[in-house]
């Protein structure tokens, strides 16, 4: 990739509060919990966007050609409009013209045919961050992708080729159109498109594994340059800039008192360590302590309390402190072995101020610290019901990596122990690295020395940032830590440069690297609007709701009628384009259907949910999570972005990731 210059876009950041109302056509125009009400008269169904062939709820949409000209009609000069640029389409006019809209609230003007390319699935693509993995090439044809992957040497060609691409020495004969941006592209904190046009399912050479080889298309949303990244020459410029936050969540329960008060042992010596440096003025900690529902037994004191908030600090005495205030557990026994633990942690996720008040922490750490499994998100002694897999995706998207020690002491015995690994590790993962460490016998020795490896490390990547040499060699590190290190700078090199997807390109990539079907490249998400989530949310919602009061197999044929009903009341509304002849669970989510997803409610018939009494819980218990996490972005306004200007409120989107898909 010759081109220099990368294109930055800020986050256009809103936030309205939608009443949830029971909505069901994921992909039709705005659900209840956005438009209250809808006047036919006013905005008759016939001012939507044409539906695609075959659904009852898909809008035909399309991607503008570079050169493409919006016109008021045919006949009429227009203006340019930026290539890659999604529309709705109106009307499908003589002459090769189409009628579009850049969202599904009215046309606004002409585009010829030959200038946009069809847009059948409203998915795009999102670079994964590339530590421990090489850089994509982007080829130019599925034939030439390939023949890269089937290639016996196929190793030592990417390196071939991107060597050339670093150098300017590609050729046509390469078929090669980009290359991946060295630093992270972080979809979350910089919207970009690279939309999917085309995708074939099929397996990897090397080891026979599924693999998704998409077609796909760049698009920048702004015009306006940015400074030149590290990687494309450019001066490594403010290194001394990135600092930590590392949030500790301590499980403050009976049992825990000798290990809070190794964890202050291991801190003192670490921050004793760094104090006066310049790597001591770039990590700062803060403490969340967290026990179990104190409803249950008021000696329980508290679910969760911070002891002390992140902030940058001078002096860390403060945090010492608070570690030591921890020491003092609680004096009642919690309602079983399992604890709060998630309550905890999303406290740390969502109630730290990662940004510092405008100073953002470039590293966010989260350590949990316990003995106990998490309680299940079901269990009435927890806070929330959002599950581990939830809260680890809505982690990674805001940076955050949790990090988790679990003491596997001979209290918990070995099915709690499983029960509680199995949970941690979904919850402790990262730029798909796991980040779960398992203390044998709970013993105390051990503990204090992984506490110690874990902060050591922490600081050694402001170290490594710095130019600095690391105290711990990898190692001692680890392959994972060292690992994230690299991760988390990349990350904060992109946010820096504002590294960009490549620039107007269409081409062929893999999901999986070319060389190690083990690393994702590409990970497909679902460009949602908030339209279209909040009727997602509420179609699962009431869907949750239907199931509960209809458990026994005898009313599983109730359940399917009386969801139809709802189906068939919402159809008579033009507002709400439904499929009121729905024969599975996900019949009224039809984009399903289309996704190279294998979605956990489609296949769902009502013999199937006659059947099973355990498949029917597990579905019910995955959905009400997912709906949990759903409302959460909702009412989240980083999540959101403004495609084109003017866009209502309801029409800014969100790139989705498919594991949270229902």
């Amino acid at each position: 990739m010759t081109d220099k210059e990368r294109r930055m876009t800020g986050w256009q950041a809103w936030m309205r509060r939608a009443a949830v109302a029971v909505g069901l056509a994921l992909l039709a125009p705005a659900p209840a919990a956005l438009a209250q009400t809808a006047d036919p008269a006013a905005d008759p169904a016939a001012d939507r966007p044409l539906l695609m062939d075959g659904t009852a709820t898909l809008y035909q949409r399309v991607l503008t050609r570079p050169g493409a000209v919006l016109s008021p009609d045919p006949a009429a000069p227009g203006d340019q409009v930026p290539a890659f640029q999604p529309f709705y389409v109106y009307d499908r006019g003589p002459d090769g013209w189409l009628q579009v809209g850049p969202g599904t609230r009215g046309a606004t003007g002409w585009i010829a045919a030959a200038d946009t390319v069809d847009w059948r699935q409203n998915i795009v693509a999102a670079f994964t961050n590339p530590a421990g993995r090489t850089r994509q090439v982007l080829f130019a044809t599925e034939d030439a992708l390939r023949r890269a992957m089937e290639d016996e040497g196929v190793a030592a060609l990417e390196a071939a080729l991107l060597n050339r691409a670093d150098n300017g020495l590609l050729t046509p004969e390469d078929q090669v159109v980009a290359v991946e941006p060295a630093e992270f592209v972080n979809i979350r904190e910089q919207l970009y498109l690279l939309p999917i046009l085309d995708f074939t399912e099929d397996v990897h050479p090397l080891n026979y594994d599924a693999n998704l080889l998409m077609q796909i298309a760049s698009v920048p949303l702004r015009e306006q340059a940015a400074p030149l990244s590290v990687a494309d020459g450019g001066p490594e410029t403010g290194a001394g800039d990135f600092d930590v936050g590392v949030v500790f969540v301590l499980d403050t329960t009976r049992s825990m008192g000798p290990y809070i008060a190794r964890t202050q042992r291991a801190l003192s010596r670490i921050i004793g360590q760094i104090r006066g440096t310049d790597v001591g003025e770039r990590v700062n900690f803060g403490v969340i302590g967290f026990r179990d529902n104190p409803a249950a037994d008021p000696g329980i004191e508290y679910r969760t309390r911070t002891l002390a908030p992140l902030i940058r600090r001078q002096d860390q005495t403060d945090v010492l402190s608070a570690v030591l205030e921890a020491t003092d557990v609680a004096t009642a026994s919690t309602p079983g072995f399992n604890e709060d633990s998630m309550a905890g942690v999303q406290d740390a996720i969502e109630g730290t101020d990662w940004e510092g008040g405008g100073d953002r922490f470039d590293g966010r750490y989260v350590i949990l610290v316990t003995d106990a499994g998490p309680n299940d998100p079901g269990d009435p002694d927890a806070r929330s019901p959002i599950g581990p897999a939830e809260l680890q995706a809505a982690a990674e998207e805001k940076g955050i990596v949790v990090l988790t020690l679990h003491l596997l002491t001979e209290e918990g015995g070995e099915a709690q122990h499983a029960y509680a690994e199995g949970r941690y590790r979904a919850l402790s993962r990262y730029a798909d690295r796991q980040f779960y460490f398992p203390i044998a016998g709970g013993a105390a020795d051990a503990f204090e020395d992984t506490v110690t490896r874990l902060v050591t490390a922490l600081t050694d990547h402001v170290r490594t940032a710095r130019g600095e040499a690391a105290v711990l060699d990898p190692d001692m590190a680890g392959e994972d830590l060292v690992e994230l290190g690299l991760a988390v700078r990349l990350a904060w090199l992109g946010t820096r440069a504002g590294t960009q997807a490549p620039d107007v390109i269409e081409a062929w990539v893999s999901e999986k690297t070319l060389a190690d079907p083990a690393k994702v490249a590409f990970e497909p998400r679902l460009l949602v609007t908030k339209n279209e989530l909040a009727t997602m949310a509420d179609y699962i919602g009431a869907l949750v709701d239907l199931a509960e009061s209809t458990r026994g197999s005898a009313d599983a044929g109730d359940f399917f009628a009386q969801l139809q009903d709802v189906m068939a009341r919402m159809a008579q509304n033009p507002d709400r384009l439904v499929d009121a002849e729905a024969g599975t669970l996900g019949a009224g989510l039809e984009f399903l259907e289309r996704l190279p997803y294998r979605s956990q409610i489609m296949d769902m018939t009502p013999d199937r949910w006659a059947q099973s009494a355990v498949e029917r819980r597990q579905i019910l218990d995955g959905l009400r999570q997912k709906l949990e996490q759903y409302r959460r972005w909702l009412l989240d306004p980083g999540v959101w972005t403004a495609l084109h200007d003017g866009a209502p409120d309801g029409e800014h989107v969100f790139a989705m990731p498919f594991d949270i898909l229902p």
